[in-house]
């Protein structure tokens, strides 16, 4: 370093503010090594005006980015105030810049969606500053600089001199102990280039530290302390200047503390504030954000509550058939018996000791295959059941055509069969009546004595009018070959009010007369249970179905996010220039994020409740409840979260300089 300064004497030069010592700094661009600086050893003063002076691609820029720390050297030492900066983790960098430096750029780096207040509160925001305090100190800066009749005009409102000012008043925002100017007359006219320097130049009078990046010779010459700097090295410097130093500002406390609970307060208002201006300034943009979240929300409200509304409905039908049944089922308590299976635990003598008890209606012993049939040359696949002659008076199942078959028939095991409506019409296609004509059941001929009135599905979707009923005996003996094992016994009681009174006297027999509980009986109370469960199953599928819609909405979300990162990088560097930590960062994306899901979440609830409004003036059953609407708005927000993580991490681990000098 060539020294060309009046010097001042030892004695009265405190130590440094800034120190360096052997200073490089090396970039990889490709596989080719290419070093900007080269051991820069210099040492600042606080309260100095410096100029830091050299052509483009001199290395005076990489010299401004180590002295703010927004950068690190490769090799050498760099002391502030006594501390050696390589010690410093990320976020007490981030500290460092907040409480002693003030950046200037040259394109003034101001966000452009916020007015002129809320761009120099931005290093207050992350110091934890009360909003009151900071807006009223933004509102005197802006004042002091020439700016109180511009206080809510943003960037693209104002002069290129004026924005200037705006980011030399957010520079001092936080104290501003060490101002950097990058070229901060590069983009001006020459009236407001001089209006910033005399700008620059009283800061200095006041004490503050300024360090000056120019090119330009002339602008130089107002620093009182010029460094040159060429191809990387310090070819002269002028030495501090005594006079600057007596009026030099206290060091300033680098010392990292806690971070007040006030900041952390303060960021996520800042983030909630700065997603809705985001969502302002680009309505179209939103809109495709917002879409499918809203899609997901309003389908998991509108088939949450159409699926609920059927379940209420198939309820209903389910306790119009009849709430006087009790269902009789092989096997002990908890043993589940597979259709079809052989278990000797119920047989037909049991049903007709049913069928004896006080208020029983009708007790139909049951057993049931699915079969081949044929009809001439048709053949089809159907459910054959073997059941008393009681059945249509139990079931409140009516014939439509012909007889049912008698208590004779069952007696005599007559090979005659009843059929369902959907068997008819597959086993006589011509439409030709059944009644009087033969089907064969295992190459059994059976004769159609009646035809049973249309049920209908079952809740469950199974067609009830797909089966084929014969006598009970006739189908132990003949079709089922299952030693008389019954698959069930369905009993119809007379006085409801006695339903459980009558169970527990079927259970008193059954026990009596197998020696042990080896049977399960369920009235209609578990039937409708069962229904429920069933619905409540269809209503989760219903409800997975309309989570994908809002996992796609959620990936939408991510995307149009790292849109945004990628768009307000330079923001980003600019926030991390005047302070910000990573968390801070990663906080205001993740914000931005769960605000955007919210509001989707909120549109999308009120359009759900319209879809179900909707379905239910078209004769549709529609049972709306908070439950569903909440859990929709919450998972809306959750995915916020989980998608916007990835945008936020990437924008909070950002390198502050290429941030800065993104285009």
């Amino acid at each position: 370093m060539n020294d060309t300064a009046r010097a001042t004497p030892a004695a009265t030069v405190p130590a440094p503010l800034i120190a360096l010592s052997g200073i490089s700094r090396t970039f990889v661009t490709g596989d080719m090594p290419v070093t900007v600086l080269k051991d820069v050893s210099l040492e600042i003063r606080a309260g100095e005006f410096v100029a830091i002076m050299g052509q483009s691609g001199s290395g005076k820029s990489t010299l401004m980015n180590i002295l703010g720390c927004l950068d690190k050297p490769s090799a050498g030492t760099y002391r502030f105030a006594g501390h050696d900066v390589s010690d410093l983790s990320t976020n007490e960098l981030a500290a460092l810049r907040r409480e002693a430096f003030g950046f200037v750029f040259q394109g003034y780096h101001l966000i452009s969606g916020a007015t002129a207040v809320e761009n120099v509160e931005v290093p207050a925001i992350y110091a934890g500053l009360p909003a009151a305090e900071r807006e009223e100190r933004a509102e005197g800066l802006l004042t002091r600089l020439g700016l109180g009749d511009r206080l809510d005009h943003r960037p693209n409102q104002l002069s290129g001199g004026q924005q200037q000012r705006v980011s030399i008043a957010r520079a001092l925002m936080n104290g501003g102990h060490v101002i950097l100017a990058d070229e901060p007359t590069g983009a001006l006219d020459s009236r407001s280039g001089k209006e910033v320097i005399a700008l620059l130049k009283g800061l200095a009078e006041d004490g503050h530290t300024v360090i000056l990046i120019t090119h330009d010779r002339e602008v130089a010459a107002n620093a009182r302390r010029r460094i040159e700097i060429r191809d990387g090295r310090i070819i002269s410097d002028s030495g501090p200047d005594a006079a600057a130093l007596a009026r030099a500002a206290p060091t300033p406390d680098v010392t990292v503390r806690p971070r007040p609970i006030g900041a952390v307060l303060a960021a996520f208002g800042e983030a909630a504030v700065m997603a809705i201006r985001s969502l302002r300034a680009n309505i179209f943009r939103t809109f495709l954000t917002l879409l499918g979240i809203v899609i997901g929300v309003a389908s998991v409200v509108g088939l949450l509550a159409i699926g609920q509304g059927a379940t209420s409905d198939v309820l209903s039908r389910i306790s119009a058939m009849g709430d006087n049944l009790l269902v009789v089922r092989p096997g002990a308590p908890n043993q589940r018996v597979a259709s079809g299976s052989s278990v000797l635990t119920l047989v037909d003598s049991d049903a007709t000791a049913i069928d004896r008890l006080d208020n029983v209606l009708a007790a139909l012993p049951e057993v049931a295959s699915n079969v081949t049939v044929r009809a001439g040359n048709v053949d089809y696949t159907t459910s054959v059941q073997g059941t008393s002659w009681k059945m249509p008076t139990a079931r409140n199942w009516d014939v439509a055509r012909g007889t049912f078959f008698s208590e004779a028939d069952q007696k005599a095991y007559a090979p005659v069969t009843v059929i369902g409506q959907t068997v008819a019409d597959i086993l006589f296609p011509d439409g030709s009546d059944p009644i009087g004509r033969w089907i064969l059941v295992k190459s059994i001929p059976f004769q159609v004595v009646g035809v049973l009135a249309s049920k209908g599905a079952t809740f469950g979707g199974q067609d009830q009018d797909d089966a084929m009923f014969v006598p009970i005996t006739t189908g132990l003996l003949r079709l089922f070959g299952n030693r008389g094992a019954l698959r069930s016994v369905t009993v119809a009681v007379d006085d409801t009010s006695r339903i459980a009174e009558t169970q527990m006297a079927i259970t008193d027999l059954l026990t009596g007369r197998h020696g042990r509980e080896d049977f399960q009986i369920r009235n209609m109370a578990s039937i409708i249970e069962t229904a429920t469960q069933t619905a409540a199953t269809m209503t989760l599928m219903l409800g997975s179905i309309a989570a994908i819609s809002l996992l796609v909405g959620g990936i939408g979300v991510m995307n149009i996010m790292l849109v945004s990162v990628t768009e307000r990088t330079k923001e980003i560097g600019v926030r991390m220039a005047t302070g910000a930590r990573t968390w801070d960062i990663l906080q205001q994306f993740l914000t931005e994020a769960i605000v955007v899901s919210a509001i989707g979440g909120v549109i999308g609830v009120g359009l759900g409740v319209g879809v179900g409004w909707i379905a239910h003036q078209f004769g549709m059953e529609v049972v709306f409840s908070t439950g569903p609407m909440l859990l929709a708005f919450g998972c809306a927000t959750a995915t916020g979260l989980v998608f916007g993580f990835a945008p936020a991490y990437k924008a909070a681990h950002l390198d502050p300089v290429v941030a800065l000098s993104s285009e």
